[in-house]
C-alpha cells in the first residue's frame, strides 16, 4: 500500500512539474517576443520589394500595425 503511496505522489508532481514548466516557458516566449520582434520594418520592406511590390511607409505601417494586432 505504501508503494502505491509513492508512486501517485511521483505521478502527481510529475504532471505538476510539466504544466508549471509549460506556463513559465510560454509566458517567458511572449515576452521575449514583446521585445525582440521576429520581423521589423526594415526586414518587411526587403521582403515587399523581393515580392515586386513598391513598399510605402503608409504600406508598412499598416502591416506592422496589422501584424502587432496579431501577436496580442
Amino acid at each position: 500500500m505504501n508503494t502505491w503511496i509513492w508512486i501517485l505522489l511521483i505521478v502527481l508532481a510529475l504532471i505538476a512539474g510539466v504544466a508549471l514548466g509549460f506556463f513559465i516557458a510560454r509566458k517567458y516566449m511572449m515576452t521575449y517576443l514583446k521585445k525582440n520582434p521576429p520581423i521589423n520594418e526594415q526586414m518587411l520592406k526587403v521582403m515587399m520589394m523581393q515580392m515586386g511590390m513598391k513598399p510605402s511607409q503608409k504600406k508598412i505601417t499598416q502591416m506592422m500595425k496589422a501584424m502587432n494586432n496579431q501577436m496580442k
